[in-house]
């Protein structure tokens, strides 16, 4: 059998280019054997381009990248509410994104995409610092502060620094399902799952030993959401109270362990191929169980639009639903 054709990823580097931004997609998409990726890394032309930092980055590659990509990442970069990125930058984005390529943000990589004006009428994220400047320069866009990224279909946007890390994983989980995601998390060291709706930041401090422990809980949870789950069964395994448990899991994620648990089984739910996507009423059982209604709770998808995605895709059958796996309340 023929291998599989490799997903093309190409990194557009600006000028002012952070660092962190744009080592990430270039890290989590490095061509190896688990992950049929190719990157390349590009500017509007060829060359040394001036970052921020203290660095500047030798690009081999101009923006006929974008015209080869099928995923565009653009890193951020300093200063994006003075300029625009050049113009041959922001038709460069349209055409690629007219072609059928996705477009994904990392931090303050959000001001090129708004540019386009791709992101008009849609909900999108940046840095923290800079969704203020966000909203006023671009007073169309629906500009979510409080999410570590949002996922629009063909564009994509995170929060600062490292939520590009899981806009990243989470990209890699839609391509290539749960395993694979989890497997590049474990050799970057990196949190296996943190949903985009969590926080970007979080006030309350978590004692180091604790969090420690709740990581390892976080991950045990992830490899059995397809058994039965409660407060109690989790706080036993995180070896504390459940009502210390509780606490400090929401100081920590901004979810309770249950809120969260249900978001992990939702992204489950939307992974093609996974043999719990084919039970039918995924979403609105989850919902019932939960008392959750509200778009907030699917990280800012309806249920109606959720579930009808998925019946689009064929994920959801007229078999009878089960469904306890999903979520069980404490």
């Amino acid at each position: 059998m023929p291998a599989s054709p490799l997903h093309r990823v190409a990194v557009l580097v600006l000028e002012g280019a952070k660092p962190l931004d744009v080592g990430i997609p270039a890290q989590v998409f490095t061509t190896r054997a688990s992950m049929p990726y190719e990157v390349r890394m590009c500017g509007a032309t060829p060359g040394l381009v001036t970052g921020g930092d203290g660095l500047s980055y030798y690009v081999a590659h101009g923006l006929e990248a974008l015209a080869w990509a099928n995923i565009v990442f653009v890193p951020g970069y300093r200063r994006p509410d003075r300029d625009d990125p050049p113009q041959a930058v922001v038709d460069a984005l349209i055409a690629a994104h007219d072609r059928g390529a996705r477009l994904a943000a990392i931090s303050t990589g959000a001001f090129a995409l708004a540019a386009t004006g791709l992101l008009d009428g849609r909900r999108a994220t940046t840095h923290w610092h800079y969704t203020r400047a966000l909203v006023a320069r671009h007073p169309r866009i629906r500009v979510d502060e409080n999410v570590l990224f949002v996922d629009e279909g063909s564009v994509l946007t995170s929060a600062g620094a490292v939520s590009g890390m899981d806009l990243c994983l989470h990209i890699l989980r839609g391509d290539l399902g749960v395993a694979a995601s989890n497997h590049a998390a474990r050799r970057l060291v990196a949190a296996p799952y943190r949903s985009g709706g969590q926080a970007q930041y979080v006030p309350l401090s978590v004692p180091e030993s604790l969090g420690e422990r709740f990581a390892a809980t976080r991950e045990w949870t992830l490899h059995r959401l397809g058994e039965p789950l409660t407060l109690d069964i989790l706080a036993r395994q995180a070896g504390v109270s459940p009502r210390t448990f509780s606490r400090r899991f929401v100081e920590e994620t901004g979810y309770t362990p249950m809120q969260w648990v249900m978001r992990a089984r939702i992204d489950l739910a939307r992974t093609p191929g996974h043999p719990l996507t084919g039970r039918r009423g995924v979403v609105k059982g989850a919902l019932r169980a939960s008392r959750c209604r509200t778009s907030r709770c699917l990280g800012g998808l309806r249920p109606w639009t959720l579930r009808t995605g998925l019946r689009s895709r064929g994920r959801l059958t007229r078999k009878r639903p089960t469904l306890s796996w999903l979520i069980t309340t404490p």
